[in-house]
C-alpha cells in the first residue's frame, strides 16, 4: 500500500480529532483541530498549501489551496458534508494530477462514525497544457 505508515498516523489524528468533536462543525473547524493534533503527533505538515494553477504556460491568479500537505508527499482534503460526492472525488484526482502528489486522502467528518479517510491515487497522465506548481 502507497505511503502505509504515513496513511496510518494520519487516519489516526483524524480519529481522534473526530473522537473530540464528533460530527455536526464547520469544515473549518475540523481543520484547526487536525492542525493541532498533528502538531501534537509531530507530524509534518503544511496547511492551506497553495499552488499555482498554470493554463497553456501562463499562470492564473487563482490557486488551489490544499486543505494539508503532510509528510511533503500526500494531500489531506477534509469536508463537513451529508456525503461525499463523486464531485469531490473528482476534485481531490484533479487536484493529484497536476500536483504530482501521488496519494491523497479525503476525509468527511460529518459522520457519526468516522471511517478510515478514502484513499485517492494519482494514475499520472501527461498534461503540458496545464498543471500546478508549488508556490
Amino acid at each position: 500500500m502507497l505511503y502505509e505508515k504515513e496513511s496510518y498516523a494520519l487516519n489516526g489524528a483524524m480519529f481522534e480529532v473526530h473522537k473530540h468533536l464528533g460530527p455536526g462543525l464547520l469544515e473549518k473547524v475540523y481543520q484547526e483541530a487536525l492542525a493541532h493534533e498533528l502538531t501534537l503527533q509531530n507530524i509534518p505538515f503544511e496547511r492551506e498549501k497553495e499552488f499555482a494553477i498554470i493554463y497553456k504556460g501562463h499562470t492564473l491568479t487563482q490557486k488551489y489551496i490544499a486543505d494539508f500537505v503532510c509528510f511533503d508527499k500526500i494531500i489531506v482534503e477534509l469536508k463537513s458534508v451529508d456525503e461525499i460526492s463523486d464531485v469531490f472525488r473528482a476534485q481531490v484526482i484533479n487536484y493529484l494530477k497536476i500536483t504530482g502528489y501521488k496519494l491523497a486522502l479525503l476525509q468527511n467528518f460529518n459522520r457519526t462514525h468516522l471511517t478510515t479517510a478514502e484513499r485517492l491515487i494519482n494514475l499520472p497522465k501527461k498534461d503540458i497544457n496545464s498543471g500546478f506548481t508549488n508556490m
